[in-house]
């Protein structure tokens, strides 16, 4: 049976969504211990669960195999969740060499293969230069819609939740303080688990919960994990040489949530406790809107209810008048790609927006070039009308002249489009659907949905669904 240890918005659909796929949630946070009616071990991980920062989705790391079983059940969520691997995932290790010091407390520095990562500049002694290498290890890794690089540093650690075991490093510790940690630091001295040469122990504030039995079993994994890294960094040379990936212990896949998917985790979660129409769809907009989440719920909860009928619409009006957006704000059209990367096509003015969930946003247009398969010229002066709905698979841009006249509308087939505080946000399908200003509509980019299908990138059923939005939009175009 996998073990996964969750933590984010996403972890109480994902722990139930995770035991109705016979696999085992470890570790489990006070509250998730509180929510179930039933008891968490405190064993080690095969895969971790993160919440990116960014709220999108999620980072799932650790045993091959594990990751595996954990992606799968999270890609198939909803018709609009994406999974795509990474060639720099948590754990691994990497001679890197330093390509742009400066300012930005920290520096690029190159991985190799086209790989890059970001240095801290507190995490390494003495003076950071263009040039310089170092030995680093992935300490957090960037999902491929963010511009953030990998996190890495110049120690090697091994994490397993309950400890963490550092070379380099002598002695035992414990994040915690107190008698508890006196405890942890003094318990250590009766589990019978030889750890390797100059690899320092820390136990975490998970162990707090472990009882003897718990704590040999996480120590013992995370000796053996840092053994086989030791073996695997065996032959590399002592000092650092060219850029090049020296080990993988571990694997990471990302998995991207949209609209669908978030309402889907909604549905998983209200399976166990109160959750309101929009729970994750609201808590990925805005940090602050967590706990207006949790305050709202906590009332429904009192008065027994579990969230209102599973078919209540989302109160968009009720989230974007606390959080955005709403007239005047400024967003940023987050124009996802299906291979993971995340294109920026600039930021508007809400010139209206009204509680159903529809926003207009105005765009001032540079001179040059020519609107993507409309075939007329970018003109200083143009402005670009995009209007925008909440949940809605398509959305018209209508380009403008100076003098107000029309050179075309432009109409982008997508996933479910979601109206965030300061980005809108969905992921690209590729087919659109063009009217140019003498009224002639053509359906266009068929054949890179096609060869999305071909490549992977898009399954069958996006792409049917894709290319019955875009036939339904280009009839009533034509009209």
């Amino acid at each position: 049976m996998t073990r996964a240890r969750v933590r984010g918005i996403y972890t109480t659909a994902v722990t139930q969504l995770l035991a109705e796929n016979d696999c085992e949630v470890v570790q489990a946070s006070e509250p998730i211990r509180d929510r179930f009616d039933r008891s968490f071990d405190a064993a080690p991980a095969d895969v971790s669960v993160e919440t990116t920062r960014d709220r999108q989705g999620v980072a799932v790391s650790g045993a091959a195999d594990a990751v595996e079983v954990v992606a799968t059940e999270l890609e198939a969520l909803a018709i609009d969740s994406f999974r795509w691997p990474t060639d720099v995932a948590r754990g691994a290790v990497f001679d890197a060499e330093v390509l742009e010091a400066g300012g930005g407390g920290g520096a690029v520095v190159d991985l190799g293969e086209g790989r890059r990562g970001f240095l801290n500049y507190d995490d390494v002694d003495g003076y950071v230069d263009d040039g310089n290498r170092y030995r680093v290890q992935v300490h957090e890794p960037a999902p491929p819609w963010d511009d953030d690089r990998p996190l890495v540093r110049p120690t090697l650690e091994i994490h397993g939740g309950l400890c963490t075991l550092s070379r380099g490093r002598s002695g035992v510790t414990a994040a915690l303080r107190g008698d508890r940690a006196e405890e942890l630091v003094g318990m250590t001295d009766l589990l019978s688990v030889d750890v390797p040469d100059d690899w320092g122990i820390r136990w975490q504030h998970a162990a707090a919960d472990a009882d003897l039995g718990a704590m040999e079993t996480a120590l013992e994994d995370a000796a053996d994990r840092a053994q086989s890294l030791e073996d695997a960094l065996a032959d590399a040379s002592a000092e650092p040489s060219g850029p090049a990936l020296l080990a993988a212990p571990e694997t990471t896949a990302w998995c991207w949530f949209g609209r669908e998917s978030r309402f889907a985790l909604d549905g998983v979660r209200r399976r166990v406790e109160t959750t309101m129409p929009g729970h994750h769809r609201t808590k990925a907009a805005d940090r602050a809107a967590s706990a207006a989440v949790d305050f709202a719920e906590t009332v429904c909860g009192s008065f027994g209810t579990n969230g209102g009928d599973v078919d209540s619409e989302f109160p968009f009006g009720t989230v974007a008048r606390q959080f955005g957006p709403t007239g005047g704000d400024r967003l940023e059209i987050g124009h996802g790609k299906p291979d993971g990367r995340l294109v920026s096509l600039g930021r508007g003015t809400v010139t209206d927006w009204n509680p159903a969930g529809n926003v207009t946003l105005e765009r001032s247009m540079r001179g040059g070039g020519q609107y993507d398969a409309l075939g007329v010229p970018k003109e200083a002066g143009d402005v670009a009308v995009t209007k925008f709905r909440e949940g809605r698979w398509w959305y018209p841009t209508t380009y403008k002249a100076a003098d107000g006249t029309s050179k075309g509308t432009y109409v982008n087939v997508c996933t479910p489009v979601e109206l965030f505080p300061d980005a809108v946000r969905y992921v690209d399908l590729y087919v659109d659907v063009i009217r140019g200003a003498d009224g002639a509509v053509d359906v266009v980019d068929r054949d890179d949905l096609d060869d999305a299908v071909d490549d992977g990138l898009v399954s069958e059923e996006l792409a049917e669904k894709a290319t019955s939005v875009a036939e339904a939009v280009e009839r009533a175009l034509s009209k």
